[in-house]
C-alpha cells in the first residue's frame, strides 16, 4: 500500500459512465485529431476495465 491511501476501485457502471463521458468529449473535438484519439484510447482503458470487473463478477 502507498502510504495509507485508499484507493477505491469503481464500479462496472462508473467505468461504462466515463467510456460514455470520453466518447462524448471525442465527439467534440472534430478539429484536434490527437486530442480526439486521446479520449478514445481512454474511453477504451475504461471500456476494458468495466468488462475486467464484469468478468471478475461473475466468477
Amino acid at each position: 500500500m502507498h502510504g495509507g491511501t485508499n484507493v477505491s476501485v469503481p464500479t462496472e457502471g462508473q467505468a461504462l459512465a466515463n467510456a460514455a463521458r470520453l466518447l462524448e468529449r471525442a465527439e467534440l473535438e472534430l478539429t484536434n485529431l490527437p486530442l480526439m484519439e486521446r479520449y478514445d484510447e481512454l474511453a477504451a482503458s475504461w471500456m476494458n476495465l468495466a468488462q475486467l470487473l464484469h468478468d471478475r463478477e461473475r466468477a
